[in-house]
């Protein structure tokens, strides 16, 4: 990577964390800065800004894929549920996080049992539960990106060089001045997020030629996005009603998930949970992540991207901009697991654990976000009666 695609990449994260904090960065703060090893780069200029700030950066590189699968092949019980001395205090004392996505292999994980790589994420829920609480009241925020790498590529089917274009495009890194052009997307986005926020919907119909679901928003629900949490970020999302869906979802997409290739997931609802899970390749990895806990196999995101947004118009092998791809009839993506808490129309201070599941927010270990980009329709049924076609062919139907 070049200085200048590296020192506008930095910006525009930065841009992402202030964005996604509602409280202000001061001198003194801690940011933490997870990287793999290829981004080294992108992460040594987003250390001199901190520090030109008065901030105070925590550089942390990632495990590399051979000491990853070293740790899930040799690693006892107690060792797979490790915290290292001082991990708790520092997601208590942090005040943002930039996480730099840049990986070497994304299958080396493929034949390692899956309750194995589960029981590890469940014993790290709760530093992902603090940072939620963290962010609830201001004192946090968070971003993360992608670094093209050749793995990448190769899985995406195409070379590093096209991979990189596109990658700089979808993140308007190709443009001398991508802040600038990140503030026109977060204008327009705003304008929409409040459309769709205006309607009192009681459920919401997808229908594509694969996909008859029904998703039920919930009570106190809020649509958001386009948040500076993710770089690049065109969804427009909420968490939903977890008891409320029913049907049949299919992501034509594939994904790469803790060094599994799955494709092919089809998904059967019934009262709110997962009945049936198919997959072309990868099912029985499938079928784990949902045994992973009680919310596993409940939905926690329901999300949609207009292609006026996206620039993003090939498969991508990397969910960040799978999730967020545009081409020719946008997206919807389902997340299975983990709820979003500021989807949340209130005090984020009321949410709390008792209120949560009163509203049927999602609670899990897993996070697991599966797309679908055939040509759909989504229609809004109102609390007056009315039906209102909301998102067709890839296209937000408003304001």
């Amino acid at each position: 990577m070049d200085e200048t695609t590296a020192r506008r990449f930095a910006d525009v994260l930065w841009w992402g964390l202030e964005k996604a904090r509602t409280g202000k960065y001061r001198k003194g703060d801690v940011i933490l800065v997870r990287f793999d090893l290829p981004a080294l780069a992108v992460a040594e200029q987003l250390q001199a800004r901190i520090l030109a700030r008065g901030m105070n950066p925590v550089l942390r590189m990632s495990q590399t894929p051979a000491m990853e699968l070293t740790f899930y092949e040799r690693a006892d019980d107690r060792q797979l549920t490790f915290h290292a001395p001082g991990e708790k205090e520092l997601f208590e004392a942090v005040n943002g996080s930039i996480y730099l996505h840049a990986p070497e292999s994304l299958t080396h994980l493929g034949h390692v049992d899956p309750a194995r790589m589960g029981k590890a994420a469940i014993s790290r829920k709760i530093f992902r539960d603090i940072l939620d609480r963290r962010e609830m009241t201001g004192e946090f925020g968070w971003t993360l990106g992608i670094v093209p790498t050749r793995e990448l590529a190769r899985q995406a089917r195409t070379t590093l060089a096209a991979y990189s274009r596109q990658w700089a495009a979808a993140c308007f890194l190709d443009d001398p001045e991508p802040v600038a052009r990140w503030e026109e997307i977060f204008a327009r986005a705003g304008g929409l997020k409040q459309w769709l926020n205006s309607m009192a919907v009681t459920k919401l119909k997808i229908e594509s030629e694969n996909v008859d679901l029904v998703v039920t928003p919930g009570q106190k629900r809020q649509w958001i996005g386009i948040s500076g949490h993710n770089i690049p970020s065109f969804e427009v999302f909420l968490s939903p009603d977890h008891r409320g869906t029913e049907g049949t979802y299919y992501a034509d997409q594939p994904s790469f998930r803790s060094g599994n290739y799955v494709a092919g997931v089809r998904l059967e609802f019934s009262r709110g949970r997962v009945v049936k899970a198919t997959a072309v390749e990868g099912e029985d990895f499938l079928k784990k992540q949902i045994d992973m806990d009680r919310g596993a196999a409940r939905v926690g995101e329901f999300s949609l991207t207009d292609k006026r947004f996206s620039r993003i118009n090939r498969f991508m092998a990397n969910t960040l901009f799978d999730e967020n791809y545009g081409g020719k009839y946008g997206n919807c993506h389902l997340a299975l697991g983990s709820s979003y808490a500021d989807t949340f129309a209130g005090n984020q201070e009321d949410l709390d654990s008792r209120e949560k599941k009163r509203l049927g927010f999602n609670d899990s270990a897993l996070h697991w976000d599966l797309v679908n980009t055939e040509k759909k329709t989504v229609t809004a049924w109102l609390a007056s009666g009315e039906k209102r076609v909301i998102y067709k062919d890839g296209l937000f139907q408003g304001p």
